[in-house]
Order: C-alpha cells, then structure tokens, then sequence
C-alpha cells in the first residue's frame, strides 16, 4: 500500500488527479507539458489540451505558477506577414470539442523564469477557470525541440493510476 505524499494530497485538494491528467468541474486537463529553457532564457511556455466532458462550456481565465514572475494567456496571430504572440483575455472550452495549447498556438506565457526549465523535472501549474473554479497541475518539462509531450511514463509518478 502506497502513503500519499503531502503534493499528491495537496494536488486532489486543488482538484482531481486523471491517468492522464487532471479534471476541474467538468474541464479535464491533459499531458501539461512545457520546453526546456536555456539557462540565460527570461521566458517560457505550457501546453496542455483542455477537454470540456460537461453540457456547457466553460473558460480559462488565468494561470499561475511559482516557477515564474508572471504567466498569461497567449495566442500566436498572423501580422502583416509575420507571426506574433498576443495576450487573450480567456480560452474557451466547448464540450466536446478539445482545445489544444500547443506550440505555434494557443499557449501559457511563463514569463520572468525564476529558473531555467530542466528537461525531466516539473513544475505546478495552477489553471483557474471561470466556472470549475482553480485546479493545480504538474507540468513535465521535454526536451527543448520537443512538439509534443512525451507519453513514456516520466513524471507519471503525481498521477493517480
């Protein structure tokens, strides 16, 4: 028989552990992931899907992380030619039609790293959305090319199975 630790008690608190994520309400969060950072970067990202299981949807409002000074909601946006990234007030969630932050997308802004991200470490993350209300989860830094979360079992260790 397996104790809890104090962050997996801490975690169920904050909302409920997935196999494959983690749920707030009727919002499941899954794969949170981000890029390794340089040791000299300022700024990083997150990513996740975020599946809307309820009959109405629902928004993220805001993100927070004690990895960072700051984190926001981003989009990336086609100007005159050229990409940029842009703040978004909220990012819907539409029951059943998944919404993915990925890389060249909508995405979570860590700004102002308080240290670099190390691939194989992870960081807390918490997502606060408009109805289901705060959730924290554990985001697993890939490598620094890396377009996807690798689903190899790393850090599978804060989910419950």
């Amino acid at each position: 028989m397996r104790i809890p630790t104090l962050a997996a008690l801490m975690m169920f608190a904050a909302g409920t552990a997935l196999a494959h994520g983690y749920k707030a309400g009727s919002v499941e969060i899954e794969h949170p992931w981000a890029r390794a950072t340089a040791p000299s970067a300022q700024n990083g990202a997150a990513y996740l899907v975020l599946n809307g299981t309820g009959k109405e949807s629902d928004r993220l409002v805001s993100a927070a992380t004690p990895a960072a000074e700051k984190a926001e909601l981003h989009t990336h946006l086609m100007d005159n030619g050229v990409m940029k990234m842009r703040p978004v007030d909220a990012i819907e969630v539409t029951p059943g039609s998944p919404t993915a932050l990925q890389p060249g997308g909508l995405h979570i802004m860590l700004l102002g790293l308080k240290q670099p991200l190390v691939k194989g470490k992870a960081f807390p993350l918490t997502l606060t959305f408009e109805k289901a209300g705060p959730v924290t989860v554990q985001v697993d830094v890939q490598g620094a090319g890396a377009a996807a979360p690798a689903h190899d079992g790393m850090g599978d260790s804060h989910k419950s199975h």
